[in-house]
């Protein structure tokens, strides 16, 4: 089989090599200032390059005219995006030249946080009081029935970027005037405080097959907005968030039509009442490494496994989940004041992994207790704090 990749960013290494190692042939279409990224070229057998990565109409054109030309000399049987900002451009691509796969409709879904948290509250899956941009009197209504504060979040953006608080009907107001013609682009919904848990999984045959569930020690949002340091841990296996979060994960995915792919969504427990609300979802692996932390606790390669059940499907062959370890594992990621910080400080015997990026530190680690992951995340943590540590503003407007 043929699988063309699309991915504007640099990630799915692990994907495309065991794609290429089942035998396929594998094309990759980037952006082309990241023709000279560490790709992994032994696993790609052909190029392709945009200029402009946006999901635009105009965009879309351009890439049909691109796969149009590709098409009159090779086959390609399935598209993957391996980054979140690409599920639209595939989806396009599989409608326009009927390639099977997820349409436009069933990828809303996954990208479109007002789309996702429409069809969750249609399937009644809890989530928190939200209203679309669109109109002035509902937008009123919601500022007068749901308490402050409340959150504008951009519908295709990933992670925190382009989030705002806001704690009054005023300011909301004022933060719509300002997104101008865009606030279509946008939602409010209430903000809960509470733990954000995520669940990383794979479906197969519309089913999910493996799911571990994590919790983040600081939410993405704090991270992004108030320069603190990433970290996340597995729950306790058979818990009861464990448990409970394991069978919405699945409600949710049978709920959005998820067939087969790998999937990371995001919950939280409320403060107030103790309950999960849904956050969002993707149809991809999650970012930050986190596809790290999931393989040191369970043995799992999120990306490699994707691989092998688009293979599998794409061939009408049988797939199997190799076997699952249950051990505790914890990531601590920061952004560094030094270029390449010496990690070396940093001897325990459970570090399993080691960031290596400029002007980042990063660790993963991995214990036979959670209560010793939590433990040596606190310690690097303070150390970082002190020792490593630098902050960014987020940006207000997205920038991808």
């Amino acid at each position: 089989m043929t699988f063309l990749c699309i991915s504007c960013y640099f990630k799915g290494v692990d994907f495309m090599r065991a794609c290429k190692a089942a035998g396929n042939t594998v094309f990759l279409l980037t952006n082309k200032k990241l023709e000279d990224a560490a790709w992994p070229r032994e696993a790609i057998d052909e190029f392709f390059y945009m200029e402009d990565d946006s999901n635009t109409p105009e965009n879309f054109g351009k890439l049909a005219g691109g796969m149009a030309w590709l098409l009159r000399s090779r086959t390609v049987d399935r598209i993957v995006a391996l980054d979140d900002f690409d599920v639209e451009k595939a989806a396009y691509l599989r409608e326009e030249f009927r390639i099977p796969g997820m349409g436009q409709t069933t990828a809303r879904l996954f990208r479109d946080k007002l789309a996702m948290r429409q069809k969750a509250a249609e399937e009644g899956i809890p989530v928190p009081p939200f209203s679309s941009l669109f109109n002035d009197e509902a937008i009123n209504q919601f500022a007068a029935n749901v308490p402050a504060p409340w959150v504008v979040k951009p519908r295709a953006e990933a992670s925190a970027t382009g989030i705002r608080k806001v704690h009054s009907a005023e300011e909301l107001w004022r933060v719509i005037h300002e997104l101008g013609d865009k606030r279509h682009q946008y939602l409010v919904e209430q903000f809960k405080p509470g733990n954000v848990y995520h669940a990383d999984a794979l479906s197969v045959d519309g089913k999910v097959i493996f799911c571990r569930v994590s919790r983040y020690l600081d939410t993405p949002f704090e991270v992004a907005h108030g320069g603190g340091i990433f970290r996340s841990h597995t729950v306790p296996f058979g818990g009861d968030d464990d448990r409970a979060l394991k069978i919405l994960n699945t409600k949710v995915m049978e709920a959005f039509g998820m067939r087969f792919s790998a999937s990371h969504t995001e919950y939280i427990k409320s403060n107030e009442d103790g309950k999960f609300y849904f956050l969002e979802t993707s149809s991809r692996v999650g970012g930050a490494h986190l596809a790290e932390m999931v393989e040191a606790s369970s043995g799992i390669n999120l990306w490699a496994e994707w691989a092998k059940i688009e293979t599998a499907m794409a061939t009408e062959s049988a797939y199997q989940l190799p076997l699952v370890r249950e051990d505790y594992a914890g990531i601590i990621v920061s952004l560094s004041r030094f270029e390449w910080p010496d990690l070396s400080v940093f001897d325990d015997a459970e570090i399993v992994w080691r960031m290596n990026k400029k002007h980042h530190v990063g660790l993963i680690v991995r214990a036979e207790t959670r209560e010793r992951v939590l433990e040596l995340l606190d310690k690097y943590a303070q150390r970082i704090f002190n020792d490593f540590h630098a902050s960014a503003p987020a940006p207000d407007k997205p920038t991808h």
